[in-house]
């Protein structure tokens, strides 16, 4: 909303006068340089109110975030010097004002505020301390609270004349403010902030209001056309019964402002919500019930809501946003690829709109688009390319704001042989002909194996224009392999009219130098994706899709869907081990939920509902694993850590399978199931071995297991399966926000920083490691800032034991090669993939190639986005000036590494070898899937030696990140960009 308004220290409101912002920094910036050119001071201004306006979209801003705004602003534009002096000067006004208060605050301060009802009552301490100390009663370990100080807080803020709801927001953001101090502190906000949701949705704080509530909120929202009117055919007195307003508590603070700001319904042009936490996870399992039988409905919304809100397992957005409404569109996924053909061209950016709009995140082949100078027959001239087409793709995309709550998002991919591969790389920079860049669709390679090949022995690769090759694109393994060679040989006798032979090293060159640059294009795996597909028989996957984790078979009649969800591991966690028998359950309920989206979901597109129809995947996957690790005591990097990972995996691969069994026993197999792997007897697990006889090269993962799979395969081989796909691990940016949780299957960012999003900014502290370290007695202000200091690292603070150290590693600070291994164990028992994010510290060139060819050699199928770390990285919040430690907000700055800083490396042609161990071999482990040849783990431990594929390159230096008048921001993926909804 406009910015009209500001509260001062005092607790006045007075208007709000932008030009008071330019008169402060120009006078900071006259301060460091008095002839510095000014003419761009109105822009900057703008910027600060626009940050202030994304921050307080419902709330008066303070004076002082004003400030921390306009500094943020200084340091974003590169006025580095003028921030700092504008830091400092603030610090010792703030002394000044600490050692000299304003009498009337001293004295405590008494204003009337107006209630709901339009009474107005006085508001002073007494009356501050007793709404904190009422909300404490549900904050567990309420001790580190201090309420003085609290009430010290939001008395500042305090004025005449406001309101109920803006008392609720000033008692909430005092709260929020000491967050860094203790854990309890984001409780506490936390129970603010859902006290305030209930008054507003229910007009009680009491929890007896949500049964009583529960009927005619229903009926509300199915009258104003928020609801399907058949919600109201469930039983809904005893759904009211089953409601558990207890589970409010569940949500930190953070999860409980995003469920408000962004997935609860809304009354029919209104803010005002009409759903509080536990009917919003109610109407949820009740949509997903639909899929049920009448009689069956209400049985299943409460088993489905009891795994909901006890966070044990959350869909994704789109089923957040939209089951049980009138617009049920659950699907999160979507992969289409589009024909050589004028016409189809243009249906697919209409397609793409329409599944956008719904909240659908996108990826779509153009590998078959010929190139530029290609021949059009109909016209006898010669073609402009993919690129145009991919720069119009770019504009559908960011027209389309999905569901009014997220922009759209979608990825483009390329197969390597494309002839304008080169020209593909380039999309993403911020220099060249701006009308052939993509800044707003994500990038990625389609990468066959026989490319990584000819890398790794220096040989020539070829280009072709796709229609002089058009099989190319449709095969896979070693019928690509035969059918390349052959068009090479065809392109060497004149057959072939538009091609280009390039070093693959080169090529490999530019894709990595490119990646560091500008996070793109992603590296994916064409043969892996497809051979380990289980429903190779009617068709080929193309591409994979926005976040890399889908892999299904897409075609022009068939644009493929996925819905998915994932399970909260941190919520199967009791007395420090992992609770087998609670994921069981989970994962089987779980499951009924995926494959209950289906049924009743609103297809945008035909190709769509052909697909999802036809074969009916779905995807599981997990959050909450850095969670686990924390609990079970397991560092990041260890070979515990990949064992759990492989074990977690199995037992959720396993029950999942026989979940979806079970419902094909009882509703019917999915139509195309026969001939595919899974009615060959091939599971996950199998398809490494096919995979490596396809390359010919070892893949360095061992396929033993721990549970005992025969009765699965004897259920599957009976009676087939419900879902042609089962599993894929999904980002979980936003879900885990809600979830309490650190995000899919990443390590943690940092141990303090301040994470933004559409929701505001919020102050994250690992609270395992405060736990830890109050269990040591070292949890102090001290310990605060000396972790405040080293960035959110606890490596170089040396008062922490060793042990703990290398617990709280971030995720710039693992070995990257570590989380590739733990991706490869886990990713044996998926059928589809995982978005892994590679995490890379430095500027190694040889290091970051790797990185992605250990995870080729690996077998893994795709990879995300790169994120990268920048010299000038952090910003912080609050300043020490007695320990000389200036602190800003956080921010990850791009940093600009052009593909001229490389220098050519000198690749060394590799040595294959046997492959690494990992883990040591568990007691009597039973064999999995087909017969296993490799040795045991403690074989490969005592005699493999390094992985093949290590080759080197030379490496490149990262240069001084410069902002001049001429410099762009990179696009590169920026961990806490609070505009990117890539991966929410």
């Amino acid at each position: 909303m406009p910015l009209t308004k500001i509260r001062k220290r005092d607790g006045s409101v007075v208007p709000f006068d932008v030009v008071k912002i330019r008169v402060a920094m120009e006078k900071a910036i006259r301060e460091v340089n008095p002839l510095a050119d000014l003419r761009g001071m109105d822009i900057m201004a703008d910027h600060v109110v626009r940050h202030i306006e994304l921050a307080f979209p419902n709330s008066l801003p303070d004076v002082e975030k004003v400030q921390d705004l306009a500094e943020q602003t200084l340091m974003e534009f590169g006025l580095f010097d003028v921030a700092k002096a504008y830091i400092l000067y603030r610090a010792e006004h703030t002394k000044v004002r600490q050692t000299q208060p304003d009498p009337a605050v001293a004295a405590g301060r008494s204003v009337q505020y107006q209630l709901n009802t339009g009474e107005e009552k006085q508001l002073d301490r007494n009356v501050l301390r007793r709404r904190f100390e009422s909300a404490a009663r549900y904050v567990e370990d309420a001790a580190p609270l201090n309420f003085d100080a609290l009430v010290n807080q939001a008395e500042s803020a305090l004025y005449d004349g406001m309101s109920e709801r803006d008392l609720q927001l000033t008692l909430i953001m005092a709260a929020r403010s000491f967050i860094e101090r203790d854990p309890a502190y984001d409780r506490l906000s936390a129970r603010l902030t859902l006290e305030m949701v209930r008054l507003e949705v229910l007009g009680s704080t009491k929890p007896e209001a949500y049964a009583e509530r529960f009927a005619s909120n229903l009926q509300k929202a199915v009258d104003e056309g928020r609801v399907d009117k058949e919600l109201l055919t469930f039983d809904l007195e005893t759904l009211a019964k089953a409601l558990v307003p207890e589970r409010d508590y569940l949500f930190d603070f953070m999860g409980a402002q995003v469920v408000y700001d962004r997935y609860f319904l809304r009354a029919q042009g209104s803010e005002l919500r009409i759903e509080a936490p536990q009917t919003f996870w109610m109407r949820i399992a009740m949509g997903l019930s639909l899929a049920e039988a009448p009689e069956k409905r209400t049985e299943w919304a409460i088993k489905f809501y009891n795994i909901l809100s006890t966070l044990r397992y959350t869909p994704s957005t789109p089923t957040l946003f939209h089951a049980g409404t009138t617009y049920p569109q659950l699907s999160s996924c979507y992969l289409n690829m589009v024909e050589d053909d004028l016409g189809h061209i243009f249906k697919v950016y209409g397609d793409n709109a329409q599944l956008s709009k719904y909240s659908g995140g996108i990826g779509t082949s153009w590998t078959k688009i010929r190139a530029t100078g290609a021949l059009i027959k109909s016209t006898n001239l010669e073609s402009q390319g993919v690129v145009p087409f991919l720069r119009i793709a770019n504009d559908v995309n960011i027209a389309i704001n999905r569901s009014g709550k997220r922009r759209g998002a979608a990825c483009v991919y390329l197969e390597t042989w494309h002839y304008e591969v080169e020209d593909f790389l380039d999309l993403r920079k911020n220099t060249g002909d701006e009308r052939r860049r993509t800044h707003d669709i994500n990038t990625a390679h389609w990468i066959p194996d026989l490319f990584m090949k000819r890398v790794a022995s220096d040989s020539e690769w070829t280009l072709f224009s796709p229609e002089e090759v058009e099989d190319l694109n449709d095969i896979f393994g070693k019928a690509f392999e035969l059918k390349y060679v052959e068009y090479e040989k065809m392109a060497d006798e004149g057959q072939i009219r538009l091609f280009k032979r390039i070093r693959a090293r080169d090529l490999w060159r530019k894709m990595i130098s490119m990646l560091f640059e500008t996070g793109h294009p992603w590296v994916t795996f064409k043969d892996a994706c497809n051979i380990r597909s289980p429903q190779d028989h009617v068709g080929v996957i193309h591409n994979s899709n926005l976040c890399t984790e889908i892999t299904l078979n897409n075609s022009k009649e068939e644009t493929a869907v996925c819905n998915i969800g994932s399970v909260n591991l941190s919520r199967h966690l009791t007395n420090g081990t992992f609770d087998y028998t609670l994921l069981e359950e989970t994962v089987t309920i779980a499951i009924r939920m995926l494959d209950n989206t289906i049924d009743p979901n609103f297809y945008p597109t035909e190709e769509t509902r052909l697909a999802n129809m036809r074969h009916r995947p779905i995807g599981l996957g997990i959050m909450g694993f850095q969670d686990a690790l924390y609990v079970l005591d397991i560092d990041f990097e260890s070979e515990e850590a990949i064992r759990f990972a492989d074990e977690n995996m199995e037992f959720i691969s396993y029950h999942a399978i026989k979940a979806s069994a079970l419902i094909a026993k009882e509703k019917g197999a999915y139509a195309s199931f026969k001939g595919s792997k899974w009615d060959r007897g091939f599971f996950p697990v199998d398809t490494l071995n096919l995979l490596e006889e396809a390359r010919g090269i070892p893949i360095s993962v061992n396929r033993s297991g721990k549970l005992d799979w025969a009765p699965v395969r004897a259920l599957v081989a009976e009676h087939g399966l419900r879902n042609s796909n089962m599993m894929a691990v999904a980002p979980t940016a936003t879900i885990s926000n809600i979830n309490g949780c650190f995000p899919t299957i990443e390590p943690a960012y940092k141990n303090l920083y301040v994470k933004s999003n559409m929701s505001g900014e919020f102050t994250v502290v690992n609270e395992y490691l405060v736990n830890d370290l109050k269990r040591l007695g070292l949890w102090n202000q001290t310990m605060l800032e000396a972790i405040k200091a080293a960035d959110g690292s606890v490596q170089d603070v040396t008062t922490i034991p060793p042990k703990l150290r290398a617990k709280y590693k971030t995720a710039f600070e693992i070995n990257p090669q570590s989380l590739l291994k733990v991706a490869a164990y886990r990713g044996k028992w998926i059928d589809q993939s995982q978005s892994l994010n590679i995490f890379f510290q430095g500027s190694s060139g040889r290091a970051l190639a790797d990185v992605y060819l250990s995870a080729w050699h690996l077998g893994l199928k795709t990879t995300y986005y790169l994120r990268t770390m920048g010299a000038s990285n952090i910003e912080k919040s609050t300043i020490d000036i007695s320990a000389q430690t200036i602190i800003h907000k956080e921010k990850v700055l791009p940093v600009a590494a052009p593909v001229a800083s490389f220098t050519a490396p000198a690749i060394v042609p590799p040595v294959v070898a046997e492959p690494e161990p990992i883990m040591a071999q568990e007691e009597d482990p039973k064999p999995v899937g087909v017969v296993i040849t490799e040795a045991s783990y403690a074989q490969e431990k005592s005699e493999a030696p390094q992985p093949a594929f290590a080759f080197s390159m030379a490496n490149f230096s990262v240069p001084t990140l410069t902002l001049g008048d001429d410099a762009l921001p990179v696009k590169a993926c920026l961990i806490e960009d609070p505009d990117c909804e890539s991966c929410q």
